[in-house]
């Protein structure tokens, strides 16, 4: 929930330019709702894909302030971030509402990126791997692992998301190995095509190194993403 909107159309109007020369690398945007329709006219015949923050968990009805999957792919929405853990954390989403976003999403033609990660209480205390898996299980019960085929994961570590710190490339990779190896105990070739994005704390100067590691597919870039150059650098570094 940052920027106006002239700011956000300044900064679109950066990544379009800046983006076009930057090649096999898949790019999107998931900005506020409000700027959608004029990010849509922005993004059009430009290689950046337009997504949303979050997605209704239902198709439509009396559901004040949501936003649903058909609404979003009318105004050009390809893709749509479900289970964030500010959503998660803030406002008390739990693994079930996730995984009903997620339904939703892939049942209105949106890809969804699918937010999972721990807290830092969580990782001290050794329950990295089960709190993962505990929120895959709900959304792989609900939607089948070949929704996976359009969809994608994002690990996002709670406790290096705007705190400075930083999981190394060893910890990421670790979370990335196990997301794909829990998917492959259902389908392999499934897993094999995944992509796991990295979410924490991703910036210029540490994302090379993190997009090295063989289970890191690419980043859910934060804060970085506010500044066109920073977020451009990220990209190229894929």
């Amino acid at each position: 929930m940052n920027g106006g909107r002239g700011s956000s159309k300044e900064l679109l109007r950066c990544l379009v330019h800046g983006a076009a020369s930057i090649e096999n690398v898949d790019i999107g945007v998931c900005i506020p709702y409000v700027f959608i329709p004029e990010a849509a006219k922005l993004l059009v015949n430009s290689r950046i894909l337009l997504g949303s923050q979050n997605v209704a968990d239902q198709e439509s009805g009396a559901f004040t302030g949501e936003i649903s999957g058909p609404m979003l792919v009318e105004f050009g929405c390809k893709l749509a971030i479900v289970g964030h853990s500010e959503r998660r954390a803030l406002y008390g989403e739990s693994s079930e509402l996730v995984a009903d976003r997620y339904r939703q999403a892939i049942a209105s033609g949106l890809v969804p990126i699918l937010c999972v990660g721990e807290t830092l209480e969580q990782r001290e205390q050794g329950k990295t791997f089960d709190v993962v898996d505990a929120q895959l299980s709900p959304v792989l019960e609900l939607a089948g692992v070949a929704s996976l085929n359009n969809a994608v994961i994002a690990y996002e570590p709670v406790w290096a998301i705007g705190t400075g710190k930083t999981a190394t490339t060893d910890q990421a990779q670790n979370v990335h190995a196990m997301i794909r190896d829990r998917v492959a105990s259902l389908d392999e070739s499934i897993a094999a095509n995944l992509r796991v994005l990295y979410g924490g704390s991703v910036k210029p100067d540490n994302a090379a190194s993190l997009f090295a590691m063989p289970d890191i597919d690419g980043g859910l870039i934060g804060g970085a993403a506010l500044d066109a150059d920073s977020f451009l650098s990220i990209c190229n570094a894929i």
